[in-house]
This record gives structure tokens, C-alpha cells and sequence, in this order.
């Protein structure tokens, strides 16, 4: 049997108790999709197990190659900055490889769409309704211009229009963006959360989708993201691979 290295899923971690058995869920699945993966989980604050505290056991256990993915959908602060400073202070023994966010992918715009007609849209809907493209907010232009290549890139798939919004530190907020799409004549307005789980920055998302027609559910553990997160990591390990010769 091929060597493996362990899966680190690093996520952001919460206050909200909503935020870590999403997250827990989401990990399920991918351990569903991929038997005999070794799976574990980690939170950089407000949440046990600490992603230090994963990496020191694996390390006590004798685990030699890991592959940590951040469970963001943006190359922002935390997977910039927080996340390798971990790494940087896990156990020497292991090999580490930090695996690229989740976003952009075309399977996360399948799982925003799977959100919104579950949400009880349909595809017949999609040249009348305008859509708000509405994430978490960062203060890094890259994050930034990500979220608007998405929403154009989105829009050409049919849609009235798309538009990107933010909870925090950049604007639109949620409810311009609403306003805009309805000033522009799309006949239906659907919100659709670009956020992995419940939270405040969510939660902001949803007041500020009040005049909308359509409120879709955050992406959570879809079928979509964990099929995501195992191409992540599937792109991570294979330079672990050949460097071990497995």
C-alpha cells in the first residue's frame, strides 16, 4: 500500500458552536469519500484540538508526512501568515507540505448554485434572478479581487447578474449589493453565502440579505468542497511522494 500522509484540515475555529460541528461534518464526509485517509482536524483558536497540539501528537505517535490544508476559501491573512507560523513551530521529525486553499474552483460555484436551489431556485431561474456573491470580507487586495474574478466568472454562466458583497473590512455590504441588483431590474435577488460555516460573519450575511428573495445556506459539508479539499491535498502530496519514493 502506497504511503499516505496524514490530513491536517486547519480551520479558523470559532466562538460559535455552529462554526466546529460544521467543520467536524465537512471532515466526515471527506473521510467518507476517501476510506482509509487518515483525517484529522485542527483550529487556530476558540476550538480544541489546537492545530499544534494535532501536530505534536502525530508527531509523538511516530507520523512522519503531513499535508495541513487550510480550510479557507481565500489566500488572506490566516493562510499567508497564521497558518505557516504554525508549521513553523510544529515538531521537527515531520515533513510538513501546506496544501493551497480551497478557492477558486469550479466545483465550489457547483456547490453555490447546489445551495441556492436548495434554497428553491431552479435552473430555469437563473437569466431572471441576480445573485450577491457574499463573503466573510478581508483586508487583503488579492482576497478582494479573488471574490470579483469569481462573481464575474460566476455571472457568465447565465445568471442576471453577479455581484460580490462583504461582512467585514471591504464593501459593498450585503444589503447595497441587494439594492444594486434590484436598481438594475433583475426580477429575483438571491443572497449566497461564499462562507464554509455558521458564524457572526455569517450571520451578518444573512440580516443583511432581509430584502432578498432568496437566502441560501452557507457551503458547509457539500459533496463539492470535500471533493475540493481531497484535490488540495491530492496536489500537496505528490511531490511528498516522489521525495520518499513511495
Amino acid at each position: 500500500m502506497r504511503h499516505q500522509p496524514v490530513l491536517l484540515v486547519i480551520a479558523h475555529g470559532s466562538r460559535d458552536p455552529r462554526h466546529a460541528a460544521t467543520v467536524h461534518a465537512l471532515v466526515r464526509r471527506v473521510r467518507s469519500l476517501r476510506p482509509g485517509l487518515r483525517v484529522e482536524t485542527g483550529f487556530l483558536d476558540f476550538n480544541i484540538p489546537s492545530a499544534q497540539g494535532v501536530l505534536e501528537s502525530l508527531a509523538a505517535e511516530g507520523v512522519r508526512d503531513v499535508v495541513a490544508l487550510p480550510l479557507l476559501l481565500t489566500r488572506a491573512f490566516h493562510a499567508k501568515a497564521d497558518i505557516p507560523a504554525v508549521l513553523r513551530d510544529a515538531p521537527r521529525r515531520l515533513r510538513i507540505r501546506q496544501a493551497e486553499v480551497l478557492g477558486p474552483s469550479p466545483l465550489l460555484l457547483s456547490a453555490l448554485e447546489r445551495r441556492l436551489y436548495e434554497a428553491g431556485l431552479t435552473p430555469a431561474d437563473k437569466s431572471s434572478t441576480g445573485v450577491v456573491l457574499a463573503s466573510a470580507g478581508s483586508t487583503d487586495p488579492e482576497a478582494i479581487a479573488v471574490i470579483a474574478d469569481i462573481a464575474r466568472e460566476w455571472w457568465h454562466t447565465g445568471w442576471c447578474a453577479v455581484r460580490p458583497a462583504f461582512a467585514s473590512a471591504s464593501l459593498p455590504r450585503t444589503e447595497d449589493a441587494v439594492r444594486e441588483l434590484r436598481e438594475l431590474g433583475c426580477s429575483t435577488v438571491a443572497v449566497a453565502p461564499y462562507v464554509l460555516a455558521p458564524g457572526f460573519l455569517p450571520d451578518r450575511i444573512a440580516r443583511g440579505a432581509t430584502e432578498a428573495d432568496v437566502l441560501a445556506e452557507v457551503l458547509g459539508p457539500s459533496p463539492e468542497v470535500a471533493r475540493v479539499l481531497l484535490e488540495r491535498y491530492d496536489a500537496a502530496r505528490t511531490p511528498m511522494l516522489a521525495a520518499v519514493g513511495a
